[in-house]
């Protein structure tokens, strides 16, 4: 197992085609995930497995970060993901969460986003973050804004995209706020 990140209830790992395509299907055809971030057009696990090699696992190969499968240390559940993306639109790397509906509500969104963020401080050395979310999201925007992040206005990552919410955050001057809880 490639563990890349632990706290106290969760474990981040490398996410791997054939061991995740199953649950990111279901992952990016979840109710949320849809409504929030987008349809990315993945409708069988051949074409789950491929969103994984051509996007986190190239990223860990071509930038040494990505997303991470989010994992409950107590069972192993897979609750969905978390980790940072690079994206040519942006100027610095995005910070990027998601979990089946199943798992919102008890604070893992938050447990994982904090332990990246001080994984991409600490770890990474990187000097800035960003954060994209719909401007309808309320409970990603006030997560971001609990992390330290600012909103820094409004624009589209892609010209057919929708609207989005950029936020930013300063790494290199340290705070408690994004530390995981031991």
């Amino acid at each position: 197992m490639s563990t890349v990140i632990e706290t106290a209830r969760l474990r981040l790992r490398l996410l791997e085609p054939d061991r995740d395509a199953a649950a990111m299907l279901a992952l990016l055809n979840d109710p949320g995930f849809l409504a929030h971030i987008g349809d990315r057009g993945v409708r069988d696990e051949d074409q789950a497995r491929r969103y994984l090699a051509d996007g986190s696992v190239l990223s860990y190969a071509q930038n040494g970060f990505g997303l991470y499968a989010v994992e409950r240390r107590d069972d192993d559940a897979w609750l969905g993901v978390a980790g940072l993306v690079l994206r040519p639109t942006l100027p610095c790397p995005d910070l990027g969460y998601a979990l089946l509906r199943p798992y919102e509500g008890h604070g893992y969104a938050s447990e994982a986003a904090r332990a990246v963020v001080a994984y991409a401080q600490d770890t990474l050395a990187l000097p800035r973050l960003c954060a994209i979310v719909a401007p309808d999201n309320a409970r990603s925007t006030r997560l971001l804004e609990t992390l330290g992040f600012a909103a820094q206005g409004r624009m589209r990552i892609a010209a057919d995209a929708h609207e989005v919410e950029l936020y930013a955050r300063d790494l290199s001057v340290q705070t408690n706020d994004a530390r995981p809880e031991p």
